[in-house]
């Protein structure tokens, strides 16, 4: 916000206030020229007036009126809708939307992560708990807009190409969303160079490179998270720029207007990405500064130093927080019922979703029915089924599942495999034997290499024996009591149902009961592995008991269960799961890349490919390649100026060097913040996690600009701004094919390609444009004919349709544990057949309609590669033709 005050900057390279000074009378001509600022004009740089002054004040005799006032002032004193730079803000800004919107119905199928991020929002409207590495504003945002517009939560958006007209999906206004929040933040870039006190060429200039970005419009026209993250970063940047122009006035209104909206813009991006939490380290480093400049400033007395200090700890720490929180309220609101992120959860957390917990008792007898739960990952229960490993000793399975199910029950017998007539409660170091309540196989392990773990100290766990077999000593556990709840002291002698936290011990092979977050392959329903292990972990071999049954127990007998957990307990464990989950996605992908190859954009995305169109995420070389230049010249010029400034030298340059020196350090703080912190990082990443930086290096971009024609006659200046832009959207035309999907020759596309690793495929597309009138003119009799043939196979559509919502009812929890206790009592017979058929439908149970059991890489990870049928599809296949048959 400028107020006849100074631009100048403080040491991160924010506009600070300098005083106010009354302008010298200097010649029309003089004042005319856009190249001069009265800061500049003359020895004197102590008393430095506003560098709007050259804009505010058209000849002498408005110069020698009075600048002290902080009225808002325009050119000739307009009103401020008829000023010039607001008209060129508003022409921006409509030319934006044309370019952010055009055609933003292509593709008419789902895209790259609008699986996930559109799937989110039919999630959010039916209320079902998922989980996702993301923070949740924009995905309600999204949702908030889909459930607006009338979207159907029964389309899931499952698969890339799936076809949005038919099932009349209001995809166009949830684009549009996150287009509009693309189109804001072009004024925004013209409004943050122009109040950091840039001239009106150079704040254009941003604006048309942020405009005319190719990757920037590509992510804005789709449902992802980019686009707000975007938004929400560069409007805290905004903010923070016009308190800093408040600096002369501190605990004005207009000061902390702008401190809280800074505050307020910090937790928004937070809210959408952790990402965000980038933007909170560049501007707390900024106040920082801040502070300690006040501190050194012996005209601020202690009290008033402690004011500011409380006031920008409330606004930039407080209320990020506030606001962080008060977003997962709401989402922990919306999403009140249980589905398929559960898995991930505690079992208190899975109680507030409408999962229920028997009372159990408190001690733990031999002939006990229970389940144990896994306390060293999100694995869940330990797990076995009548299927077998196909390595190994092909013995039964033993896995962990996330899911409440009757497979999970487990009776504990004495070491040999007895049950006492009376009640005999176990204690620490009591040997046992787990059978397998529906299976009737003992928990078994033995001298063999699991199916997937190589290590030495691995050993496979099996499911061994039948009804009714005695079993032998590689059944025997030991019980060792490791932990407790501190409310219950004896629960560390004896054994006692959700407050102790134990190991078993095997005995021949002094090895204790393991898992970890290694899945099992297709055969394995992509459950987690169970081993025993030498010298393991201690965290991943803790077994707690969770449900605990006997008939002999008394009645008055002492009875546990879970206490729910309030807002902060959810909140703390969610973020918590978050983080783990986030950094677990290691995975290589085909379109991932390394922060080094980011700034000169080494290679992109592949969005989607149909109809022989593309959508590729590709930067704007031009502006990328000068963006990044930027970044390099200004780091190379401070580092020589600092050896120069060692050597005696004073390189003032007439104010020059402290004020492009010191705003340009802003934005390079800001890039370094949001670029160099990814090297840390050893989980998946691509293209798309450098455009808040990319925003960043633009805005250095465009400070560069100024300070190169900063003594150009205004004519020069005018033509180099249009020399650069017109360039920048030349370059953004050429690679529009890509950023919308359109029309495109083979040749045009092989040329296009500035390096030999940009990978998006060239075959596709026709030589000529002839060949898509062609193909629009073969489709058009096809369609005719589909359109017939759909009106005879009326029937079997209604079927389909009839199937869908049983598919989605089997992936509700409880639904689940009652079809997996009835078909596996159904299939105790040993006959192949029979164990075919418990294969099929333990995977459709435990794998099918809960993809939490394997959420780390399938699920959570926004890029799985699209085109491999996943194993449930396969299987969905399958049964779809033996229902046809």
């Amino acid at each position: 916000m400028r107020n006849g005050s100074s631009s100048a900057v403080d040491q991160t390279g924010v506009p600070v206030y300098r005083g106010h000074a009354t302008p010298r009378t200097v010649s029309k001509e003089t004042m005319e020229d856009s190249n001069y600022s009265p800061r500049h004009h003359g020895a004197d740089l102590k008393a430095r007036s506003s560098l709007d002054v050259s804009r505010d004040a058209p000849n002498a005799k408005e110069d020698e009126e009075d600048y002290s006032h902080s009225k808002f002032r325009t050119r000739r004193s307009l009103p401020w809708y008829q000023s010039r730079e607001l008209q060129i803000v508003g022409a921006i800004t409509v030319l934006a939307a044309v370019v952010r919107l055009w055609a933003i119905g292509y593709p008419t199928s789902v895209v790259f992560d609008e699986v996930h991020f559109g799937g989110f929002a039919s999630k959010y409207i039916r209320g079902r708990f998922f989980m996702d590495v993301h923070p949740p504003l924009a995905k309600m945002l999204i949702a908030l807009t889909g459930w607006i517009f009338g979207l159907d939560p029964s389309f899931d958006f499952k698969d890339i190409g799936m076809d949005y007209i038919e099932p009349k999906v209001p995809y166009i206004p949830m684009r549009m969303m996150c287009g509009l929040m693309g189109v804001a933040v072009v004024p925004m870039a013209f409004y943050t160079v122009r109040n950091s006190g840039h001239s009106l060429h150079a704040s254009i200039l941003a604006a048309l490179l942020v405009l005319f970005e190719n990757s920037i419009t590509a992510q804005s026209r789709l449902i992802l998270l980019d686009s707000p993250l975007i938004l929400f970063t560069a409007f805290t940047v905004l903010a923070w720029v016009n308190f800093h122009n408040q600096r002369h006035d501190p605990f004005s209104d207009d000061w902390f207007v702008w401190l809280f909206m800074t505050g307020l813009g910090l937790g928004l991006s937070g809210s959408v990405k952790w990402v965000g939490l980038f933007i909170i380290a560049t501007i707390g480093t900024s106040t920082l500064n801040q502070l300690w400049t006040l501190w050194g400033d012996l005209k601020v007395s202690p009290r008033v130093w402690v004011n500011h200090f409380i006031a920008r700890a409330i606004c930039l720490i407080a209320v990020p927080v506030v606001v962080y929180m008060f977003m997962f309220e709401i989402h922990f609101l919306l999403l009140g019922n249980g589905g398929e992120g559960d898995g991930f959860m505690s079992a208190p957390f899975q109680m507030t979703l409408g999962h229920s917990l028997k009372d159990s008792p408190l001690g733990v007898a031999y002939g006990a029915t229970v389940s144990m739960r896994h306390q060293g990952t999100q694995g869940g229960y330990l797990h076995s089924h009548p299927s077998n490993y196909e390595t190994g000793s092909k013995q039964q399975q033993i896995t962990l599942y996330p899911h409440k199910d009757t497979n999970n029950e487990w009776i504990l017998q004495k070491r040999d495999g007895t049950v006492p007539e009376g009640l005999e409660y176990i204690k620490h170091g009591d040997y046992v034997r787990l059978l397998h309540a529906q299976t009737f196989k003992r928990l078994h392990s033995h001298d063999k290499k699991p199916p997937m773990t190589e290590d030495e100290n691995h050993f496979e766990v099996s499911g061994y024996g039948y009804k009714d077999f005695e079993g032998d000593a590689n059944d025997e556990w030991r019980v060792e009591i490791v932990d407790r709840d501190g409310s219950d002291p004896e629960a560390s002698t004896s054994l006692h149902t959700l407050r102790s936290k134990f190991k078993l011990v095997h005995i021949n092979m002094n090895c204790d009961l393991f898992s970890h977050k290694v899945k099992l392959p297709k055969w394995g329903f992509e459950q987690q592995e169970v081993t025993c292990m030498r010298s393991a972990v201690v965290g991943k071999t803790i077994w707690m008991i969770e449900s605990n049954h006997h008939d002999s127990y008394p009645a008055d007998a002492p009875l546990v269960n879970y206490k729910k957990p309030g807002f902060f307990g959810k909140f703390i464990e969610l973020n918590k799961v978050m983080w783990t989950t986030n950094a677990g996605l290691t995975d290589s992908h085909p379109y991932d890349s390394r922060p080094s190859s980011w700034p000169i954009m080494k290679r992109g995305i592949s969005f989607w490919g149909k109809e022989q169109k593309h959508v590729y995420l590709v930067g704007n070389w031009f502006t990328w390649y000068l963006s990044t230049f930027s970044v390099v010249l200004y780091a190379a010029i401070r580092g020589l100026l600092f050896i120069r400034d060692k050597r005696g030298y004073k390189d003032d340059f007439k104010g020059l060097r402290e004020y492009y020196e010191l705003s340009g350090g802003f934005f390079f703080m800001g890039w370094c913040y949001h670029y160099l912190p990814f090297f840390l990082m050893d989980r998946q990443l691509f293209l798309h996690h450098y455009l808040p930086a990319l925003y960043f290096s633009i805005l250095l971009l465009a400070v560069t600009f100024d300070l190169g024609c900063r003594f150009l006659p205004n004519r020069f200046r005018v033509l180099a701004m249009i020399l650069v832009a017109s360039t920048a959207i030349y370059v953004f035309r050429s690679y529009a094919p890509l950023t919308y999907g359109s029309e495109w020759t083979r040749s045009e596309c092989e040329a296009s390609k500035v390096l030999k690793t940009w990978d998006y495929d060239c075959n596709q597309y026709p030589t000529d444009y002839a060949q898509y009138v062609a193909n629009k003119a073969a489709v058009a009799p096809a369609e005719n004919n589909n359109d017939q043939s759909s009106t005879l196979n009326e029937g079997g559509s209604s079927f389909l349709e009839q199937a869908v919502p049983v598919v989605e009812a089997i992936s509700v929890p409880e639904i689940h544990q009652d079809n997996a206790e009835d078909i596996h009592q159904q299939q105790a017979a040993p006959d192949a057949a029979a164990a075919e058929a418990a294969q099929i439908t333990d995977k459709a149970v435990s794998n099918e309609d809960l993809p939490g059991a394997h959420l780390d890489e399938e699920y959570v990870d926004p890029t799985y590669d699209f085109e491999v049928d996943s194993p449930e599809e396969e299987e969905e296949e399958d049964e779809d033709e033996e229902d046809e048959e």
